[in-house]
């Protein structure tokens, strides 16, 4: 039994959707053919179920890399071995809307938890298979999504306006807080990662991560952000189908 997720063997499927929020885990379960929750500690929330016929759990991370590796190192004790990030990111390039979608082919280690498992010239690299399924099951399902660079941050609020602009000129998509760590420790266990984000905010409009612009509802996320946060959710579950058919081909 694991400390924090409160797992053990067999609790968990090979394949784990990674959300932040523990709310967004019942939500991406409600996506699942049949589902049951495991574990519910700590701030940590489990389920497992079946989509398609094939073994997924959701598991959340809370906020930031630190808590998000507790995650990932625990769930490899127990027989996960492919993740993806199914969040949301705020834009650090004026095209990109509140509710676009991006997939994540790598992230700046822009926070230290990363630090201290490998030095910094070590990329953050979302597993190339993973992120192919991903852009593929887009496609399937018609729904554009912009592949590219992410960062990852370990402040919420306390980014630097001048250090964002620089790394939006150097066509950084957006910036979260949890997809370098878990491309980083994949790579090291030789497990496989992705992400899928959705843009909830965008600093060139004047609205941070989170926030609304004018007109729109304070406190509950816009319709375009809900709809597209569905939308990811049925990206990242059929990518795990596309990932299992080229692992059986038969």
């Amino acid at each position: 039994m694991q400390p924090h997720i409160m797992c053990g063997v067999g609790d968990v499927a090979r394949y784990v959707f990674l959300p932040g929020d523990p709310n967004r885990v019942e939500k991406i379960a409600s996506f699942f053919d049949e589902a049951h929750k495991v574990a519910d500690y700590r701030g940590y929330v489990t389920y497992t179920g079946e989509a398609g016929g094939v073994g997924v759990s959701a598991c959340s991370t809370g906020i930031g890399c630190p808590s998000a590796a507790i995650v990932v190192e625990e769930l490899t004790k127990i027989g996960a071995d492919t993740f993806i990030r199914v969040g949301t990111t705020g834009a650090l390039q004026p095209h990109l809307e509140n509710g676009d979608i991006v997939v994540a082919t790598a992230a700046v280690r822009a926070e230290g938890t990363s630090r201290t498992y490998v030095p910094i010239e070590y990329p953050a690299v979302a597993s190339f298979d993973v992120t192919l399924a991903l852009l593929q099951a887009a496609e399937e399902l018609g729904r554009m999504v912009h592949p590219g660079i992410v960062m990852s941050s370990d402040a919420y609020y306390g980014g630097n306006e001048e250090a964002l602009a620089r790394y939006g000129a150097a066509n950084v998509l957006s910036i979260e807080m949890e997809s370098s760590i878990i491309f980083t420790l994949s790579q090291l266990k030789g497990m496989r990662a992705g992400a899928i984000l959705v843009v909830d905010g965008n600093i060139f409009k004047g609205t941070g991560k989170g926030e609304f612009e004018p007109g729109e509802s304070s406190g509950e996320l816009d319709e375009r952000v809900q709809r597209a946060i569905d939308d990811e959710i049925r990206i990242a579950i059929r990518a795990v189908r596309i990932l299992e058919e080229r692992a059986d081909p038969a």
